[in-house]
């Protein structure tokens, strides 16, 4: 059975640390790579001596998800002959001149369209200058769900879209063990993040992200899984309880959001749910809540309690049914 070690490196985010994992088996690997820092890149090599191995040891990189944090140190591994992930991950990698322009503009456009104030455009600067700690690469090889990890056939490939499109885990089923990267943290509810939809898509057609998060919750749950190796934060034991509480908390938030719209007894924007939803967050971080917001109206409106319409290019929410 492959060994597993876990290296801690820091991050420039608000979430902290990051978990990178290394996987010894057939081949040695590195499920993902923490950001691009000389901070990141100091912690690492020291705990990865520690362990007994060198840099040029490590042979392929795995990732769980494309974000910053999690791809950072890719070009570090001179010896590494494969990078593999979800086929999403390699936007970020290459980063495509046409997808980043066409994810930027998604913003700009989502931003205009939910209503919300132009004091908060600096934020879409600042989604782009994360991609300074973006590591520079191309994926040798691409996951799907059922996919075995190369090198590491007792592994199995889990999609756990949600909090990212292109966010996998990794199930070992012998002992039960899920290496799960964000996709449940222990100690805070892991964030599903509006994207843009494909290149050539209407923005109507983004990817619904709370939808896909809670599906994939109960997929993890249903297969009896004993433990979660998290990306951040302590290990997860027996996540059963904790998503089955994910998974309520959501539906609650979802019912004050509806409850706010029945009180309001009219259309409203998402800025303005979003400014009641979370009142003391959103001004210093309306990507997220924006994000968890969004995530709420979609999920009522696959219940049908919710009625989306736009006018004169901005976005509207109204309560489907005030009697309920």
């Amino acid at each position: 059975m492959d060994k597993i070690s876990r290296i801690t490196v820091p991050t420039p985010f608000e979430v902290g640390d990051v978990h990178i994992y290394v996987l010894a088996g057939e081949a040695l690997s590195l499920i993902d790579a923490g950001a691009k820092t000389k901070a990141s890149w100091e912690a690492f090599t020291s705990q990865l001596k520690e362990i007994g191995y060198h840099p040029n040891d490590i042979e392929q990189i795995i990732l769980t998800h494309h974000h910053p944090d999690h791809i950072g140190l890719i070009e570090q591994f001179s010896n590494a002959e494969k990078i593999v992930a979800h086929p999403n991950v390699n936007n970020w990698l290459t980063l495509d001149e046409q997808y980043v322009e066409h994810y930027l503009h998604f913003f700009q456009e989502y931003f205009k369209a939910c209503s919300i104030p132009e004091v908060f455009y600096p934020a879409l600067e600042q989604l782009k200058a994360t991609l300074q700690y973006v590591g520079k690469g191309e994926l040798t090889d691409m996951l799907t769900e059922g996919d075995a990890l190369p090198g590491h056939p007792d592994w199995k490939v889990i999609d756990t879209k949600g909090h990212a499109q292109s966010h996998l885990s990794f199930f070992r089923e012998q002992d039960q063990v899920l290496i799960g990267g964000d996709h449940v943290l222990k100690h805070i509810s892991s964030n599903p993040i509006v994207e843009p939809p494909e290149l050539g898509r209407p923005m109507k057609d983004r990817p619904k992200p709370l939808l896909q998060y809670r599906e994939n919750l109960k997929k993890c749950a249903d297969l009896g899984i004993k433990k979660i190796l998290s990306s951040h934060g302590e290990a997860v034991n027996n996540p059963g309880q904790l998503i089955f509480n994910r998974l309520k908390k959501q539906e609650e938030r979802a019912d004050f959001v509806y409850q706010l719209l029945i009180k309001h007894g009219g259309k409203r924007t998402p800025f303005e749910i979003c400014a009641e939803l979370f009142p003391k967050q959103y001004k210093q971080q309306i990507s997220l809540t924006m994000s968890e917001t969004i995530g709420q109206l979609d999920y009522l409106e696959s219940k049908q309690l919710v009625i989306k319409f736009m006018v004169d290019g901005k976005l509207f929410y109204e309560a489907a049914d005030i009697d309920r």
